[in-house]
Formats: C-alpha cells, sequence, structure tokens
C-alpha cells in the first residue's frame, strides 16, 4: 500500500529503509522441483529480513520478489502473462481489482493455512485468494499549511469541493492506480449510482490534480510528506491512506512530537488485499508454503511497520504508532464486490471521460 524499492534501499517518500525479499533470492528456474519461489507484487511488498530469514530456513526455499508497480498496473500485467507467469503468489490485488483478477483465471485454488483465524469481516468465498492485509483510503492533509493559512483542513467528501479547497487536491489515476479506484468508488458509494459523476465534474471544477499513481502523487505532489518537502510540492491534500501520518513520525529523523499530516476522516474507503496461488505456477509447492506464511503471526504482525497496513486475523497485535498517529476510520464507506464488479469497468471509463479529458 506504501511504496517499497529493493532489499536495503531508502524509500523516497516516507524517508524510511525498508526490507524487500529481493536481496534474498537466488537464481532458480522456478520448476516444481525448485527451492526458489516468486512472489509477485506491487511496489508495497515489504517484510523485515529477520522474519524472511526465518521463513526461509524453515522451509527450506529462497524467497524471489517481482514488483510491478503500482497494483492496477501489476494486476493487468499478471493478467496478460497469466499462462506464463512471471512467479507462483500473487500479493496486492485488492477488493477493488479482485473481481477482474478473478473473472480472468488468474489463480488456481489452494486455501493457505491459518484462514480459519481471518476475521469474519475479511473473508472471501471460494479458495481462490486469501486475505493478507487491511486499510483505508483516505484524504490526507498537510497540517503546516493549514495552520499557516488559517484554514480549517477538510473533513468529509462535500468539503474538498467548496472554494475554501480549490487547486489543493491530488489524486491518483483510476484506471491505474488502486488507491485513485478506490477514491473513485468511495464516491460512488457516497453520492450513488446517479449523483457520483456530478460530483467529479464540481470536484474537476474545483482544480483537482491526477496523476499516474501514489508514488508520484505523495512524494512528488502532497506537501506534508517527507519527499514533498524535499521536491517543494504545493498540494496539502492528497488520496492515500489512514496510516501513512504514523510513517511520517516514525521514521522521521528527528522525529516530531506528533504527525505532521492528518485523515479527514470522512473521506475513507475500505480497501482489503489478497494473496493468491498464481494458474500455471512453475512452483505450486513453494507457492503454498509462502501463502500459509503470510497468515502466520510472526508475517501478520511484522506487515504494519513494514507496508503501514492492519493484519487481518484475530490476535495479530498492531503497533501503538498506529492507534496514535493512523486508527482505522470509524465508518468507512465499503461497497459489495459484486457491485464493483458489475460497474467498476463503466464507472472507470465515465470517470476517465469526465476527469482527464
Amino acid at each position: 500500500m506504501t511504496v517499497n524499492k529493493k532489499f536495503c534501499a531508502v524509500v523516497v517518500g516516507l524517508g524510511l529503509v525498508t526490507l524487500s525479499a529481493c536481496g534474498s533470492s537466488s537464481d532458480g528456474s522456478g520448476s516444481s522441483g525448485s527451492k526458489t519461489v516468486t512472489l509477485v507484487s506491487h511496489d508495497s511488498w515489504a517484510v523485515s529480513k529477520s522474519v524472511l530469514a526465518d521463513f526461509e530456513k524453515k522451509s527450506g526455499y529462497r524467497v524471489k520478489v517481482l514488483e510491478d508497480g503500482d497494483a492496477g498496473q501489476a494486476v493487468n500485467k499478471a493478467i496478460l502473462t497469466k499462462d506464463n507467469p512471471q512467479g507462483d503468489v500473487f500479493f496486492g490485488v485488492d477488493n477493488t481489482l479482485l473481481s477482474r483478477a478473478l473473472d480472468n483465471g488468474l489463480f488456481q485454488p489452494y486455501q493457505a493455512k491459518g484462514a480459519d483465524r481471518i476475521k469474519a469481516g475479511y473473508r472471501v468465498d471460494g479458495d481462490k485468494v486469501t486475505p493478507i492485509d487491511t486499510g483505508d483510503i483516505c484524504v490526507n492533509y498537510d497540517k503546516a499549511y493549514f495552520t499557516a493559512h488559517k484554514l480549517q483542513p477538510p473533513t468529509s467528501y462535500d468539503d474538498l469541493i467548496k472554494p475554501a479547497y480549490k487547486n489543493l487536491l491530488v489524486t491518483e489515476n483510476a484506471s491505474t492506480s488502486s488507491p485513485g479506484l478506490g477514491f473513485l468508488l468511495g464516491s460512488a458509494a457516497k453520492y450513488g449510482d446517479d449523483s457520483w459523476q456530478g460530483y467529479w465534474k464540481k470536484l474537476k471544477a474545483n482544480g483537482v490534480k491526477v496523476v499516474d499513481g501514489w508514488e508520484q502523487a505523495y512524494n512528488e505532489e502532497f506537501s506534508g510528506s517527507a519527499g514533498g518537502k524535499k521536491a517543494k510540492a504545493d498540494r496539502p491534500l492528497v488520496v492515500s491512506y489512514a496510516s501513512s501520518p504514523p510513517a511520517e513520525v516514525i521514521y522521521a529523523d528527528p522525529k516530531p512530537k506528533t504527525a505532521p499530516t492528518g485523515v479527514a476522516q470522512g473521506t475513507c474507503f475500505r480497501q482489503i488485499e489478497y494473496a493468491g496461488l498464481l494458474s500455471n505456477a512453475k512452483n505450486t509447492k513453494g507457492g503454498k508454503a509462502l501463502l500459509d506464511f503470510l497468515l502466520t503471526k510472526e508475517f501478520q504482525q511484522d506487515m504494519p511497520l513494514n507496508m503501514f497496513v492492519y493484519p487481518v486475523m484475530d490476535g495479530a497485535q498492531v503497533p501503538a504508532e498506529f492507534t496514535a498517529y493512523g486508527p482505522q476510520a470509524k465508518d468507512p464507506e465499503t461497497m459489495d464486490p459484486a457491485k464493483i464488479a458489475d460497474n467498476r469497468d463503466d464507472w472507470v471509463k465515465s470517470w476517465t471521460s469526465l476527469v482527464l479529458k
């Protein structure tokens, strides 16, 4: 959900160091007898070195990670290559794109061990994918900007179309970015099938800026992020996550007493991410072992401070920083997956025509 680069690389957007499985990969064909298992993901994948090493030691597999950009791009590429997949497991398809992946036969059946401990609200029918994490897509605001301008930050979708917030918001392209799509779906859930387009017309008239993906929006356009400050960004509102403020505190040097960014709680849409065993995976045995690992308590409790998401398993603890700086939205917008499946493509097409043309 956030942005991660290679093993021990600095993530520009949050100014943090994360540990990716890429550094522990070894050469291997990925065949059924191979000891290399390949995870295909969006750029948000991250895991602590010690946690990954423990899995590799216990399982005997070496993990290779292929990152394919934003979630929307990664899912589309995985579908295009499904007959000869790049890897064995795909991580990061969310509830906004799940039906596209399933309808295109991206996954083969496998129910990961520990699935019975997933919280009821996150479970899915069938055995093609496993819920791994959850988070809230929300508008974030730059506290310093609003203090300096003696302006109250927005708290709702309605606020964003008011003249006081003209030319302040940057969001991601709904056709290429999962947070961008989530924000679109949140507005559709809020205003209904017949009114969301009118809302976006007003948002466009109020100067919303659209960029391709989260990294550009948050790191380069948003004035409240560590990356945005370096880039001298001028947009104090961005579509990001409720868990972004804790990252700004945890990885700042020196650490501020309070988060420099806040969340407009009335703009949130609940996101759930899944992983699955790819159809035609070459190393199905290793892929199953990797999926089992993603539902261990060790991995689930490691996720928050690496990928800034919430675990989906009962009993998995959340860091205190999340409670203090990035609590989950109390009343996020949600949408039935079947409705997303029925409307997503048409809505994105309409959104593109309304906003980008």
